[in-house]
């Protein structure tokens, strides 16, 4: 189980404690990919300590000889499954953007050559490779680095995340099990809905496979953490780049728990203001399900979030010692085996979990923890159980 770490030295090495920093990063904005580029306006896709800032200006330094500096190289493989939907579209652009990517493997079961050859066409360092169909799933995942998963059907008006775990559950199920069996050393990032459940589908599959490594499996919240920012810096009239709130729990209804209290800059709230911003962030998804009135789901605004938790990933990767981010994972926090905590990413992927974000919360916030374990409890329970039936089947025939 991955260590446990103070909040103090949490905010000091991930910049809550504001601190000097001049990284380089290699642009992937139409200059040559060894180039390493400095901006003096804080970008709002990954937060104030990203790597990936290409939405300002870039001015052109030389390269820092320093050897505490990363120096990011395009030297790592990501594949996408799912690559042609509502999320997989916008989140291959995304991720081909990356100054780390050498190769972005698109795959799904019908119309990826399209979206590659459109993508091909961006003139940033990634080579973009297509696969179609199940008999070319195994090739697409030789070699990758980092697996994203948006695959499945997404919610249509009326429907919960929960309703989507029949159809969801089979195909995350089949895509982890060639994932175990190509590359079962790289991260996989689960964003199929409900992630409640199909974070504990994956981890029955890798068990079953006999490559599980709970370091490297996570369910993708990082959307209710850029929610959270977003609303709370709107309520607050606060710079965005600078609002920090840890999202705890799960991914669907009340297990979605926005720790306002842990707000970084220390921000005080009403309790109507507290029970305004909990419900809104909880029920986010819902509001877009609804203003797209039946034309699909939060694709955008999910593919951003996919985006920045794999840029996170690859700077992990990369050497990058500074990496936090929310995430649904295999855990010991609490009495429930998963739950979406802040955490430390390193070369191995969980370093350590920062516990200490569910120290001194507030009374409104510690009821709303004990609140949510039961339904979490339950869909952890149900793709557990999904899992173990499947394999039974498997085994009768």
């Amino acid at each position: 189980m991955a260590s446990t770490v103070t909040f103090s030295s949490v905010s000091a090495q991930a910049g809550l404690i504001q601190k000097p920093r001049n990284q380089g990063v290699a642009s992937y904005a139409g200059l040559k990919a060894s180039s390493s580029v400095s901006f003096g306006t804080e970008s709002p896709f990954l937060g104030r300590n990203a790597s990936l800032r290409a939405t300002v200006a870039p001015r052109i330094v030389p390269k820092a000889k320093s050897g505490s500096q990363i120096s990011p190289q395009a030297s790592y493989k990501v594949a996408v499954l799912g690559a042609a939907g509502g999320i997989g579209q916008p989140l291959g652009l995304l991720i081909k953007m990356s100054p780390l990517v050498s190769e972005l493997h698109l795959y799904d079961i019908a119309n990826v050559k399209g979206v590659a050859a459109d993508l091909s066409h961006c003139n940033t360092p990634a080579q973009v490779l297509d696969f179609t169909g199940p008999s070319e799933l195994a090739n697409c995942l030789k070699g990758v680095d980092v697996v994203v998963i948006p695959a499945g059907v997404p919610r249509k008006p009326g429907m919960t995340r929960d309703d989507l775990f029949n159809i969801n559950a089979s195909i995350v199920k089949s895509l982890v099990e060639a994932v175990a069996e190509n590359c079962p050393e790289a991260f996989i990032h689960i964003i199929s809905n409900p992630v409640n459940s199909t974070v504990p589908i994956a981890a029955e599959v890798l068990k079953q496979k006999g490559v599980y490594n709970p370091k490297k499996l996570f369910g993708v919240t990082t959307l209710d953490v850029v929610r959270a920012n977003t609303f709370v810096a709107q309520k607050k009239n606060l710079k965005l780049i600078d609002v920090d709130v840890p999202v705890v729990g799960g991914h669907a209804g009340i297990t979605i728990l926005p720790l306002l209290s842990k707000t970084r800059p220390s921000v005080t709230f009403t309790q109507e203001e507290t029970e305004e911003l909990t419900k809104r962030i909880q029920n986010a998804g819902t509001e877009v399900v609804e203003a797209k009135a039946g034309a699909g789901s939060a694709t955008l605004s999910m593919a951003y979030a996919a985006a920045r938790f794999v840029e996170s990933s690859l700077r992990a990767l990369a050497g990058d010692p500074d990496v936090y981010e929310c995430t649904f994972i295999q855990s010991e926090v609490t009495d429930l085996p998963f739950f979406a905590s802040r955490v430390k990413l390193g070369k191995n992927g969980v370093e350590s979990v920062v516990s200490a974000d569910l120290e001194g919360v507030t009374e409104y916030e510690a009821k709303a923890l004990e609140a949510l374990k039961a339904e979490l409890k339950g869909s952890i329970e149900k793709g557990i159980a999904f899992a173990n039936k499947q394999q039974e089947a498997a085994a009768s025939v």
